[in-house]
């Protein structure tokens, strides 16, 4: 059974900073994209930053480039996202999500991904 735990949930001040990681097991990681998506309340969920297996590419969406960084240790089964210069509307829950057969390319679509975590909650205070 694929479980995807997150931790580093919490309460910053604006232009503070926060790491995030999820813990993977069950599956095989190092054949496994991963991301991270995150979801306000009232919204939808939107995609933040995801790696390939390989951490060879990584892709981010506009609103956090330059202040977010995906990364992943293969050794520990886990990704991480450093969160730096956060701001107010970057409060959400943010999830991780895997999965080992999607392309590059769709890498940013939630509906892509067949494993996804608890969440864990990012609150940025202003």
């Amino acid at each position: 059974q694929v479980q995807l735990v997150e931790s580093g949930e919490g309460l910053v001040q604006a232009g503070g900073s926060l790491r995030l990681s999820c813990a993977a097991s069950g599956l095989i990681f190092s054949s496994n994209n991963m991301a991270w998506f995150r979801q306000a309340p009232g919204k939808e969920r939107e995609f933040v930053a995801a790696i390939s297996w390989s951490g060879g590419r990584t892709y981010y969406a506009d609103f956090v480039k330059g202040r977010f960084t995906i990364s992943r240790d293969n050794a520990k089964n886990t990704v991480y996202l450093q969160m730096n210069t956060l701001k107010p509307e970057d409060t959400a829950v943010y999830y991780c999500a895997a999965d080992g057969s999607i392309t590059l390319g769709t890498m940013t679509l939630a509906e892509r991904y067949r494993n996804w975590g608890q969440g864990t909650q990012v609150t940025v205070s202003s």
